[in-house]
């Protein structure tokens, strides 16, 4: 069907019921782009439908620097992407999933062996339940083609913009691969902006304060783009983030926990990258465990239950924490990031007063700070732990960073000093080797994405929550995650899972594979709202769904 017969079916079913709309579906050769109706909603009040233009690679014209490595093409689909919706942003019907300040790999645009591909949504008009076939004419017809054209031409595109996207996506990527021959966890930038507008807007604070390295951090790495770029390193190991209470410690934190994804320019935090194997653990009151080896953390429970494949529908806060943590263990996580705000008190640590009061042999719980620098030394992995309450974690760290009105000093030196001054005389718990847990296996048949038989249900809302089947997955505690789309792709691997006709014996390689093979492996239609997230946030949910049987025996 070329425009002209689109236009024609528009005007023909103009006033007709709403499933008339069915009679566009297709695809429909436009002069400058092919469009491609793949599905159409079933009524006005239903998802939007979803469409896709493909603009051969001959019209588009990209320049050569847009798909120079994977990190600039990501960034060129990106950029495309966003100028697509800001291209539609006063065509209340067209819609696009292009994100907000992270740079993922998403579906909303691709760049194929024949050209580009975008894809979106289209709420197709309607006065109650009967078409507006001359408003769709409009949207489909007129400014449909005039949003294609200004983005997907590079002719029509900002060239300068476009190459500032790609270069800094690119510098990020670079500067993240240089902190394991550095010897760092994280790297935030000079002048880098961490303060977000609030709790809901994650855009840079209009006048918040830029950072300043410390001396004794200081580090230069060097981006493709940038140059030499001057900052703080973070080395592996043990480090502490102090200070008083809203002086930057936690802001520090998030900045680094969000360094595992690349920023748009301008987000501030452009020059701010983790460890890409960087997760962060907390207590989480409520949540179901299935079939975690807790004991180096939890052991010895009364009436002499075990804690080596534990599972439980309420968990507490310190076994929460304890199953957060050797999740994150188990999805493959080389350094922890840890803020006492919101950790469990007594996982964290015992004092030596409540050593005193409660006998060992009558507290099941191993605290962190006895574990932590085995983690460091016998499994190696480093700890990023925001500390304002206990300086008995003086004593563990190789580094101590304090937060004063945003600035970062450097304080090792002066911690150490007062660890050995002030001696807390808490007797250290710890008992036993420590060591990676075993690979817990999954029961696919646990696993169901379905309603009812034939019929599946998943879906994102916000970025709390994944409607899985007949149940809903919390993953408020799973901070990690900044894309409802990367929710909706959890889903889908979650539903493919599920699919699989025996035991999968080791779920983060299954889904690490899945991962990096590419989107059609992981959608079977040519769904535009999704973004990939990291095995650690799918071990994450998988671990949160209620009813899922994973185990270490058989």
């Amino acid at each position: 069907m070329d425009p002209k017969q689109l236009q024609q079916t528009l005007e023909r079913i103009d006033g007709r019921g709403y499933k008339a709309y069915h009679d566009i579906a297709g695809v429909h050769g436009f002069p400058r782009f092919t469009l491609a109706v793949d599905h159409v909603q079933a009524d006005p009040f239903a998802a939007p439908s979803r469409l896709r233009a493909f603009v051969p690679w001959a019209r588009a014209g990209l320049p050569a620097a847009a798909h120079a490595g994977e990190a600039r093409e990501r960034a060129a689909r990106d950029f495309i992407a966003r100028r697509f919706r800001a291209a539609a942003a006063s065509i209340e019907e067209i819609g696009i999933d292009a994100g907000a300040q992270s740079v993922l790999e998403r579906t909303a645009c691709l760049f194929t062996d024949d050209g580009v591909e975008l894809r979106f949504r289209v709420q197709l008009p309607a006065n109650g339940r009967r078409i507006r076939g001359e408003r769709a004419r409009e949207v489909l017809c007129r400014y449909l083609p005039e949003c294609v054209r200004a983005v997907a031409e590079y002719e029509h595109l900002d060239g300068e913009a476009l190459e500032r996207h790609c270069a800094a996506v690119e510098d990020q990527c670079a500067l993240r691969d240089q902190l394991v021959d550095n010897g760092l966890v994280g790297f935030v930038g000079e002048d880098a902006v961490l303060p977000r507008r609030s709790g809901v807007d994650d855009r840079p604070l209009a006048e918040g304060i830029t950072f300043a390295a410390p001396p004794e951090r200081r580090i230069t790495l060097t981006a493709p783009n940038a140059g030499p770029v001057r900052g703080m390193g973070l080395p592996r190991g043990i480090t502490l983030i102090v200070g008083g209470g809203f002086h930057g410690k936690s802001t520090l934190l998030t900045a680094l926990e969000l360094g595992v994804y690349d920023h748009i320019p301008g987000d501030g935090r452009e020059r701010v990258v983790a460890d890409p194997a960087a997760v962060k653990i907390r207590a989480e009151d409520g949540r179901p465990v299935a079939g975690a080896d807790l004991s180096p953390f939890i052991n010895n429970l009364p009436y002499g239950k075990s804690t080596t494949a534990f599972s439980t529908e309420l968990a507490s806060g310190s076994t929460s924490q304890a199953a957060a943590l050797q999740e994150s263990l188990e999805a493959g996580a080389s350094t922890l990031l840890v803020d006492e705000d919101t950790s469990a008190t007594n996982f964290m640590i015992r004092d030596e007063r409540m050593q005193a009061l409660v006998a060992k042999d009558h507290e099941p719980i191993t605290p962190f700070v006895d574990r932590i620098r085995q983690l460091r030394d016998e499994v190696g992995v480093s700890t990023l732990l925001v500390m304002g309450g206990s300086g008995d974690y003086f004593d563990c760290a190789d580094t101590v960073i304090e937060m004063n009105a945003y600035r970062p000093y450097d304080v090792t030196a002066r911690a150490h000093a007062i660890a050995a001054e002030h001696v807390t005389g808490r007797r250290e718990e710890q008992a036993g080797p420590l060591s990676r847990p075993a690979i817990r296996r999954l029961d696919p048949h646990s696993v169901s994405a379905e309603t009812r038989p034939g019929k599946r249900k998943i879906q994102a809302r916000g970025r709390d929550t994944l409607v899985f089947g007949r149940g809903d997955i919390d993953l408020r505690a799973v901070e990690q995650l900044v894309d409802p789309s990367q929710l909706r792709t959890i889903g889908l691997l979650l539903a493919l899972m599920a699919e699989e006709p025996g035991r999968i014996d080791d779920p983060p390689a299954w889904i690490a594979s899945r991962l990096a093979s590419g989107w059609p492996r992981i959608s079977r239609y040519p769904d535009g709202d999704l973004a990939l997230p990291r095995t650690a946030e799918v071990i994450a949910a998988l671990s949160r769904l209620r009813g899922t049987r994973l185990s270490q025996h058989d």
